[in-house]
């Protein structure tokens, strides 16, 4: 049988170690098209150059692709169709992603299909000095840049003093990920009205309750799920402590989410790819709201699917890229539940020690099955740190699996005990504490 080549827009080491354990590796060689080094931890990115980095390493590796892939947010998603169409290869259309992506013309979209379960939303200039009065919302609402990633400069906004606060940094930092992105508005044949908006950032009213992520993809039209991950905020906070699978919803809250998963999907014209759809489920009122969609799959739910079904969801991204309709996920894994926690901390600092490699092999020993990844090093200034969201600083990543929720958590507040950081905390940042979302 002929080898496939599938060339990822952001490989690293972790996620190749994902995609060499899958089935799917005994005819499959990867490549990075771009290594993860190229797209995070950057001080900017260079939609021309990246492009053109991409092209250069696929067509200098001496082989034809048979697929391009992703599973981290921009720039790579948006890389995956641009070089899926210059390859002639299977993928999305650039259009479709970027439906997806624009947070403006994404909820424009979704009006179309899901009325009832987006928030009320209203694009501004940050850079009007009027904008807080011309913004049609009461507090408390969230600002947000109308393309981000990971929470990056989103603020609630309890009130006008909120607002002139959280201002400075938009202002100063929106070019991060807005230059970029408008990159691709301004040289690919899309929406005139659309890339040429004044108003860089977005105001949505308040979504509440449970939120969760509806995993699934699309093959050759049909939209299917597979998957409702729970993400778990910390306490009193918007930030996120961590993911957990399988979902805790009631079934029939679930069933309603893929329903409108499966109609929002398909008014975006996205085919041929993985998505995940973040939702909210208010208790009280029993209502479904739609936060965001994201085309591809989420890559930090990996290992969450792997501990409960035995593979990670790469099988579904590499079978959709190669034009294989993907086969039902079984309950194989060694867990019957697994979560993904992010260790965080709320104040700036410098960080002073990390714990050491014996310190994680001990976690290892002692939690089979727990994978620990830091995210800092010493010397690291917190508030210098890409990508973060505007409330917090991730320390580390911890992917556990249990037999339940309950031991789950056990594992965790060990993994705490064995885990020791020292970071000198001094408050510097715009980080408000928040009571909910």
């Amino acid at each position: 049988m002929k080898r496939k080549n599938v060339f990822v827009a952001g490989l690293d080491d972790f996620n190749r170690r994902k995609l060499e354990r899958l089935p799917h590796a005994a005819d499959c060689d990867f490549h990075a098209a771009l290594d993860i080094s190229d797209i995070r931890g950057v001080d900017r990115f260079d939609m021309q150059q990246l492009i053109e980095k991409a092209t250069g390493a696929i067509r200098g590796s001496g082989v034809h692709p048979d697929a391009v892939v992703a599973f981290y947010d921009f720039p790579a998603t948006d890389l995956v169709p641009i070089l899926a169409e210059r390859f002639g290869v299977r993928g999305p259309t650039l259009t479709a992603v970027l439906k997806c992506e624009h947070k403006y013309w994404s909820r424009l979209e979704q009006q179309k299909t899901a009325a009832a379960h987006i928030p009320r939303f209203f694009a501004f200039d940050p850079f009007d000095e009027r904008s807080y009065s011309r913004i049609p919302l009461v507090p408390p609402y969230w600002i947000k840049p109308i393309k981000s990633f990971r929470s990056f400069l989103a603020f609630r906004i309890n009130d006008e003093r909120d607002y002139r606060r959280a201002l400075p940094l938009l202002r100063s930092k929106i070019s991060y990920v807005s230059e970029p992105f408008n990159y691709l508005f301004e040289h690919f044949l899309l929406p005139f009205e659309i890339g040429n908006m004044r108003e860089s950032c977005m105001a949505e009213s308040m979504l509440s309750g449970s939120m969760c992520t509806v995993e699934g993809y699309v093959y050759r039209g049909e939209v299917v799920v597979y998957g409702v991950v729970d993400s778990v905020r910390e306490q009193d906070r918007s930030s996120f402590s961590r993911y957990e699978y399988p979902s805790s919803l009631p079934q029939e809250v679930q069933f309603r989410m893929a329903d409108i998963a499966r109609r929002v999907i398909s008014g975006v014209g996205l085919d041929d790819s993985p998505f995940n759809i973040e939702f909210f489920w208010d208790q009280t009122f029993n209502a479904i709201g739609l936060l965001e969609i994201n085309p591809r799959i989420s890559q930090a739910h990996g290992d969450l699917f792997e501990k409960v079904h035995g593979v990670p969801h790469h099988a579904i991204m590499l079978d959709v890229a190669l034009g294989r309709k993907p086969a039902p996920l079984e309950y194989t894994g060694p867990f019957q539940r697994a979560a993904h926690f992010m260790l965080r901390t709320f104040s700036d600092g410098m960080v002073k020690a990390v714990p050491s490699a014996d310190d994680i092999g001990r976690v290892a020993e002692e939690l089979p099955g727990t994978e620990v990844q830091l995210k800092v090093k010493p010397g690291d200034r917190l508030q210098e740190l890409k990508g973060q969201d505007s409330y917090s600083f991730e320390l580390a990543v911890i992917y556990l699996g249990g037999r339940d929720q309950r031991e789950l958590l056990e594992r965790y507040h060990r993994c705490l005990e064995l885990l020791p950081f020292e970071i000198d905390s001094r408050p510097s940042r715009f980080m408000p504490r928040v009571g909910g979302t």
